[in-house]
């Protein structure tokens, strides 16, 4: 990670290292390194529209050192279906840029001398990506928020085949809530409809009684966007009434540190199985030495939404100090999101305390 920063910082040049190289984590500028986004919007950092093409491969050989080859593979295709998605749109979307769907939209910034002694990280994010990690002492300390998304999530290709990258995340939470007894089921169901969006959104640290943000709150403000955010404004209320949800739905699925749903102890050795398996998938796309350990015993399973196949749906994974959502709700549930979060550790706060309490 290191090597791969240094090196592409190094073939930036002045102009281009202002957006993509900031003061260390926990100094100046750590309320921005808290900020992230999963929308079409400004991620903060240098864009790859806005390098050569050298400078895009030294890039994403930074992206690729902080996931497993299934995790890259899934980023740039993430990054690839935003073609798909401008063509469903009739290539007419726009946001803040005219081009609203752009698969060059990608942002990346390094905090801190990837070389030094002291902590430094970095951020990869655009629509549907979002990468956070924190290094202290030459080991990765935090690797979340981590946000995966893909609209289309189904892709038809040819001969019959789907494009389907986000298949286990999804199906893994069906087989789960499917294979519980009706009584088991009635204390995971936290609704019969799904939220439009993932609850706890995009804040920046975990906020107990978390109810769902709207359009305009998970995009980045800025100057002269009134009209933007009007129009997101609008679409939102729009894409909400869907849902059917009113302000006692909101509050019934919000996200609480005490965990909501099924507890893990309480399934079965196969669901407990399906369970694991499930967070396990949100783990696949790091490297095998960032993984981190679980208790499935531990662990809530909440859903929200119809369980048939091809309905829109929402599930939560909460306890041992993570946080897993999944929604696919809109484009007629074929627009998901999945996150993880590590509650105490996003953005390494924790580690970052402790090393100048032991330091400085």
């Amino acid at each position: 990670m290191s090597r791969a920063a240094a090196a592409w910082l190094a073939d930036l040049d002045e102009e281009q290292q202002g957006p993509a190289w900031w003061g260390q984590p926990g100094g100046e500028h750590e309320a921005e390194r808290r900020k992230w986004f999963y929308a079409p919007t400004d991620h903060g950092g240098l864009p790859f529209n806005a390098q050569f093409d050298w400078q895009q491969r030294r890039a994403m050989q930074l992206v690729a050192s902080g996931l497993s080859p299934e995790g890259y593979a899934l980023v740039s295709t993430i990054m690839g279906t935003e073609n798909i998605l401008d063509y469903i749109e009739e290539f007419s979307s726009e946001f803040d840029t005219r081009r609203g769907r752009d698969p060059s939209r990608y942002y990346l910034r390094v905090f801190g001398d990837p070389e030094g002694d002291e902590p430094w990280g970095w951020r990869f994010g655009g629509h549907h990506i979002s990468l956070n990690f924190l290094i202290v002492g030459g080991e990765v300390r935090s690797t979340t928020p981590r946000f995966f998304g893909l609209d289309p999530a189904v892709s038809p290709l040819p001969g019959g085949a789907s494009l389907d990258p986000l298949k286990a995340f999804q199906s893994t939470g069906r087989d789960l809530v499917n294979s519980l007894t009706p009584k088991a089921r009635a204390v995971a169901m936290l609704l019969d409809r799904a939220p439009a969006d993932i609850v706890m959104g995009n804040r920046s640290a975990f906020t107990d009684g978390a109810t769902m943000l709207t359009l305009p709150e998970i995009m980045r403000r800025r100057a002269g966007d009134d009209d933007l955010i009007e129009r997101l404004r609008v679409g939102g209320i729009a894409r909400d009434a869907l849902s059917k949800y009113d302000h006692a739905d909101h509050e019934h699925v919000a996200v609480t540190s005490a965990p909501k749903g099924i507890c893990g102890a309480e399934l079965d050795r196969s669901q407990q199985n399906l369970l694991d398996r499930l967070v396990r998938t949100y783990h696949d796309g790091l490297p095998a030495g960032l993984v981190p350990s679980w208790d499935v015993e531990n662990l809530y399973f909440a859903w929200a939404g119809p369980t048939n196949v091809g309905a829109p749906n929402y599930y939560r994974v909460q306890g041992d100090d993570m946080l897993i959502e999944w929604d696919n709700t809109s484009r007629n549930a074929n627009h998901a999101h999945g996150v993880i979060r590590h509650i105490s550790k996003d953005f390494g706060g924790d580690v970052l305390a402790e090393h100048r309490h032991a330091w400085h």
